[in-house]
């Protein structure tokens, strides 16, 4: 008589030993087997890989990358800024007050070195210039009235009427007459330009490491009325000569004067907060800001005019001036040492991590007092009750 086939488990017979094996891996302790295979080159190779990675900590990450310091980028800083001296033109002599916009000393500023200025400007009617499209003309009909032109000087009256110059003809608009393009005359202000000083003071502070320093040192005997800036013999003396700035940023003056264009003026404060305060130095660097070989976009200009009444009419000078301008750009980096170095070398670590690191215990047991112990407490289960706090460092 065959025997009878085993009947497979039921649903709760198979939830029971699955239950058990999960019970079992839970409270099961597993441990790694080490085997140790003697092998010279297998040896060497791994020997040779944790070498690299101890060199890789030790050069790059602490040495290069200085990773054991905390660090603070963007510091807070403040520029002032004076410009000194006159230059001439065709026709006048120009002081800082009349090429130097604006004039507040900020870290942004432009210095003029050559104009066109549009005399006697009034308004009224007179011929569009021909730098405007479609603005060139044969008859009235080629111009419509009422038409304004947001790239053009004024509204056009329909009529076509002689340029200010050669035979060509243009359509009339209401406008300051003459308009810019008829009548400028270019003066060039750059011939003592390079001999202008520029009196740049900064100062610079890190709120998370309560570090201040500033480019000026304090020195008695007038020192800032006779020095100019040298990198080496007077770091601390922020007086540059136009000239300098623009032959450090690899420019030709005379070709960066007519057409204009932004020069900066880059300082560097690349601080160790480890060191004295003394090692921290400001580094300086210039170079162009526009790009100079885009004809499109190289160069700076810029328009004002001045206002003044003659017989009672209104009438301006409009004045396009070309310049160098100047932005003073602040960067810097201060570095410390991190907690770390605190919490395993000082002499007093401990009172440190103590007031570095809260740690919550169970309340101490009846009888115990306070600040104190409960029975037979070990010294890292006390509760720290001294409130002299990080004075004891």
């Amino acid at each position: 008589m065959a025997a009878a086939e085993p009947k497979p488990p039921t649903g709760a017979a198979a939830a029971r030993r699955l239950a058990r094996s999960c019970w079992s891996a839970f409270w099961d302790y597993e441990t790694p087997k080490v085997i140790v295979v003697k092998n010279r080159r297998l040896g060497i190779v791994y020997r040779a890989v944790q070498l690299l990675i101890l060199l890789y900590f030790v050069w790059y990450v602490f040495i290069v990358q200085k990773s054991y310091q905390d660090s603070e980028t963007g510091p807070e800083s403040s520029v002032i800024t004076k410009v000194k001296g006159i230059t001439l033109s065709e026709h006048k002599v120009w002081d800082v007050e009349e090429y130097v916009k604006p004039p507040e000393g900020g870290s942004v500023f432009s210095i003029i070195t050559r104009i066109e200025v549009t005399p006697f400007q009034t308004l009224g009617t007179c011929a569009e210039s021909m730098r405007v499209s479609n603005a060139t003309c044969d008859s009235d009909e080629d111009c419509v009235a009422g038409q304004l032109d947001m790239l053009g000087n004024g509204l056009r009256t329909g009529r076509c009427v002689p340029y200010y110059h050669g035979s060509s003809k243009t359509c009339e608009v209401s406008a300051w007459c003459p308009v810019e393009d008829g009548a400028s005359v270019s003066q060039f202000l750059g011939t003592m330009a390079p001999n202008f000083t520029i009196l740049i003071k900064n100062s610079i502070h890190y709120p998370k490491f309560q570090f201040s320093k500033g480019n000026i040192e304090n020195r008695k005997g007038g020192y800032l009325k006779h020095c100019t800036f040298h990198e080496v013999s007077d770091l601390y003396c922020p007086i540059f000569k136009l000239g300098y700035i623009v032959e450090q940023a690899g420019e030709n003056f005379t070709e960066l004067a007519h057409t204009g264009g932004v020069i900066g003026v880059i300082i560097n404060w690349d601080c160790d907060l480890d060191l004295s305060a003394s090692e921290c130095n400001p580094k300086y660097s210039f170079r162009r800001l526009d790009p100079k070989h885009i004809p499109a976009s190289s160069g700076y200009n810029f328009r004002f005019a001045k206002y003044y009444k003659i017989n009672g009419s209104i009438t301006r000078t409009l004045i396009k001036a070309y310049g160098i301008r100047i932005d003073v750009i602040v960067h810097g980096q201060g570095s410390f040492l991190c907690d770390w170095i605190l919490l395993t070398f000082m002499n007093k670590n401990k009172v440190y991590s103590h007031k570095k690191f809260d740690k919550m215990v169970d309340a101490p047991e009846r009888g115990a007092g306070p600040g104190l112990c409960a029975s037979e407490p070990s010294q890292q289960d006390c509760v720290l009750t001294d409130a002299r706090g990080l004075a004891q460092l």
